[in-house]
């Protein structure tokens, strides 16, 4: 999305994906860097998708979207929108605003 539609460099995608990793996945992600140096985002895209976007990653998201729960003592609506909106878009990342 963000090299798409922002026209963002290789050089600054493959540089912020490291700060929005966590725990397993920043591990992941310094790993790979140390076996196969320095890719383009192309290269980076295509290995998330074959590590996180599996069935079990699938099954977990949209468990997390379905049991989410809108709670207006603890949530901002425009935040939890946006969380859920990131997800769906996550699971069905072709679908367009407007489906």
């Amino acid at each position: 999305m963000l090299q798409e539609d922002f026209h963002i460099p290789d050089e600054i995608i493959v540089g912020k994906l490291y700060s929005m990793c966590t725990r397993t996945s920043k591990k992941w992600y310094y790993k790979m860097g140390q076996d196969h140096g320095k890719q383009d985002w192309s290269w980076w895209k295509s290995e998330v998708m074959t590590k996180w976007a599996n069935n079990s990653w699938r099954l977990k998201m949209e468990n997390v979207f379905e049991s989410s729960i809108f709670n207006s003592e603890k949530d901002k609506p425009l935040t939890w929108f946006l969380k859920k909106k990131d997800r769906l878009s996550a699971l069905h990342p072709d679908m367009s605003d407007t489906d």
